[in-house]
């Protein structure tokens, strides 16, 4: 089941949204990044609360991603149906985004998870997010769970 597969919030009310519990969630300075006139990512930076260290955080949407999934879905499509489609893939992934924000910052609230177990993979060093640079070490970093 794809979530909000069907949402008709406008990506900028959902933006503002996102922007809002970012705030609520500590956020002190918000940006957006956008490729070809669409938003792809948001920025933000927060204080990390034990260290005080500013953080840069990058949370990105790939919305070709999500038109192609749901172009996948449709199998007799409407006349326009297709054409409409791309926003719809947008507004889907903000809003899936969005649902992930409020979900993250309820559990750093409610002291299930800290701030960093949760937007670690996000932290950006301007150029990439710590999981890209796990990623393009082939996560060597990482164990295979047997302590080796």
């Amino acid at each position: 089941m794809i979530k909000n597969y069907t949402s008709g919030v406008p990506v900028d009310r959902t933006m503002a949204k996102i922007e809002s519990a970012l705030v609520r969630g500590g956020a002190i300075n918000i940006m957006k990044d956008y490729q070809d006139g669409m938003v792809n990512a948001v920025c933000f930076f927060v204080q990390e609360p034990k260290t005080g260290k500013r953080l840069a955080i990058r949370l990105p949407v790939n919305v070709e991603a999500v038109h192609q999934i749901l172009q996948s879905k449709i199998k007799r499509p409407r006349p326009g149906t297709l054409n409409k489609l791309k926003e719809q893939a947008a507004r889907t992934a903000w809003k899936l985004v969005q649902d992930w924000v409020e979900v993250q910052l309820s559990l750093i609230e409610m002291q299930q998870v800290e701030f960093l177990q949760v937007f670690l993979p996000y932290v950006w060093d301007g150029k990439r997010t710590f999981y890209n640079v796990l990623k393009d070490n082939g996560f060597k970093m990482l164990t295979d769970g047997k302590g080796s």
